[in-house]
């Protein structure tokens, strides 16, 4: 039961970490590159195949099977400790509050186009993984998210958010993202950090290839569940040390009632029901 937790969670964050590197393959594609890969030397290979980017790395094979994994690291951020980082909520200044319900009045207008997914579909939005029950799907519009490397724009969210009702995809919301060498400040700029936190993976241990299967074991050492959390320790199991592997990213639930729903932590992260 717990390891079909942590795999249909994995499965859903897949999506979004998608999501939130889909602006580096629209920037190379563009041929040019403000910033690092979001995650370098991994790929997510075959998932180009199904609606996600494939990233810049060594190895398609191994790098897709080491992504995947550390997506199957992920039980949920709170046991995440060392390998989350998360913007701290700052103080309320005058006109926070104004400019977070700008963004939310964006995301719900933007969002109110695509409550029918096949308008999404017609519109370049991508989906990931729809062969696989998620708890969430990410529709991707690699154009938006070429464009969040640069300005951010909260009427083009790099991700729209649906759940599966039958055969139906019901729109619930959205995810910005933001290139990871944004410092805080920079992101205040973006959604007042008094209101919105924004998160990244940071400490990731990937796994040499004949150990990948203890990502799921009950006391890991790699992974974002894992044990290992600094360079040293990860050169010394014989694992790949990636300080930061994804951007930034945050979610918005533009049509719920209050400020702690439409900004919800855990609800993005799948800990809520």
């Amino acid at each position: 039961m717990k390891t079909g937790r942590f795999k249909m969670l994995a499965i859903t964050v897949i999506g979004a970490v998608c999501s939130s590197v889909a602006w580096g393959q629209a920037v190379s594609a563009a041929g040019t590159s403000p910033d690092p890969q979001p995650m370098s030397g991994m790929n997510m290979g075959a998932g180009e195949a199904r609606g996600g980017p494939a990233m810049s790395g060594t190895s398609m094979d191994n790098d897709a099977d080491s992504g995947m994994h550390a997506m199957h690291s992920m039980e949920g951020h709170m046991d995440m400790g060392p390998h989350m980082k998360m913007t701290a909520l700052r103080p309320a200044k005058p006109g926070d509050a104004d400019r977070a319900a700008q963004v939310v009045e964006a995301a719900r207008k933007t969002a109110a186009k695509y409550s029918d997914y096949r308008a999404a579909l017609n519109d370049g939005f991508k989906i990931f993984h729809a062969e696989i029950p998620q708890k969430m799907y990410h529709f991707t519009n690699y154009g938006y998210a070429m464009e969040a490397a640069f300005r951010f724009n909260p009427e083009h969210p790099t991700s729209l958010l649906y759940e599966k009702h039958g055969d139906e995809y019901k729109l619930i919301g959205v995810m910005y993202t933001a290139p990871k060498r944004l410092g805080e400040d920079q992101l205040n700029e973006r959604i007042p950090l008094s209101v919105a936190q924004w998160h990244e993976h940071v400490n990731f241990c990937a796994a040499p290839p004949d150990r990948r299967k203890e990502y799921l074991s009950p006391n890991p050492q790699f992974g974002l569940r894992g044990a290992i959390t600094t360079q040293e320790a990860c050169d010394a199991a014989g694992g790949t040390f990636h300080p930061i592997i994804f951007n930034w990213m945050v979610h918005v639930y533009p049509f719920e009632k209050d400020q702690a729903s439409i900004w919800s932590v855990s609800r993005q992260h799948g800990d809520a029901d």
